[in-house]
């Protein structure tokens, strides 16, 4: 992983939440707010929270929580802030492997498909579980395989079609590279955790080709990889979104993997 890989900075943020969040990050996130809300916490934290998707969804939930959202980009954060979230969510820069945080704060970490980010992701756990109070959870999602996410292996396969010889890899490596659920346990295990419960979760994605590609292309750390290689970003996001026009307004599922740890 390079430092590239979790920059997301300039317009990628908007355009990532803009583009991405309706078809890709809305429907899981209505998804772990509900999980999170049955776990009832008073005070919770989020790390990676991004532009606030989960955020909203969580404040929506739990109308009575007070919640800390981190995430370790500011620009994203600065989205975040514009949601018009309530005065009990308190927006902070940090970074997931020392949160900034003394021992037992939180009743519940929330991380919605950040944990692919975390350079040292046992780190990471740790430190979510350092955080925790006695019997609090740790919920978290990743991404299942790209095999199992149609429309986002179509929108990597186009984009690496057009440099055959040294294909981006951001988006194997990264967004969809963590998704064994054996080493995800093991990782926790690793990092303290002992009661682990991993579900599989299947959404449904509704197809907006354009913005599905300016999100891969522009608002993700892929546009990066593109203009190394000497890529045009207007020439991918085009190549991406001819790939996707048959699916255009259908309805495609997404899978992915929901952990819940103490």
């Amino acid at each position: 992983m390079t430092a590239a890989d979790s920059r997301f900075t300039g317009s990628i943020p908007a355009l990532y939440d803009r583009c991405l969040g309706p078809m890709l990050f809305a429907p899981y996130a209505q998804d772990i707010a509900a999980r999170a809300e049955a776990l009832g916490p008073a005070r919770l934290l989020e790390t990676a929270a991004g532009t606030g998707i989960v955020t909203a969804a969580l404040a929506e939930a739990m109308p009575e929580a007070e919640i800390v959202a981190t995430d370790l980009n500011q620009a994203m954060l600065d989205v975040a802030a514009t949601r018009g979230l309530p005065a009990r969510v308190r927006l902070q820069a940090a970074d997931a492997q020392a949160l900034p945080f003394a021992d037992g704060e939180f009743e519940l970490v929330v991380c919605q498909f950040g944990a692919m980010f975390f350079p040292d992701r046992v780190g990471a756990y740790r430190e979510a579980r350092r955080v925790l109070r006695p019997g609090g959870r740790f919920l978290f999602n990743v991404w299942d395989s790209l095999e199992h996410n149609p429309v986002s292996a179509l929108l990597g396969d186009a984009v690496a079609a057009l440099f055959p010889d040294d294909p981006p890899s951001f988006y194997r490596r990264i967004p969809f590279g963590y998704h064994d659920t054996a080493q995800i346990e093991a990782d926790l295990r690793a990092a303290g955790f002992a009661d682990i419960a991993i579900e599989t979760v299947t959404r449904i994605s509704r197809v907006d080709a354009r913005a599905a590609a300016i999100g891969l292309c522009q608002g993700s750390p892929m546009g990066a990889e593109i203009e190394a290689r000497g890529g045009d970003l207007a020439v991918a996001t085009d190549a991406a979104a001819a790939a996707l026009a048959p699916l255009e307004g259908k309805d495609m599922p997404m899978s992915a993997h929901v952990v819940s740890a103490g």
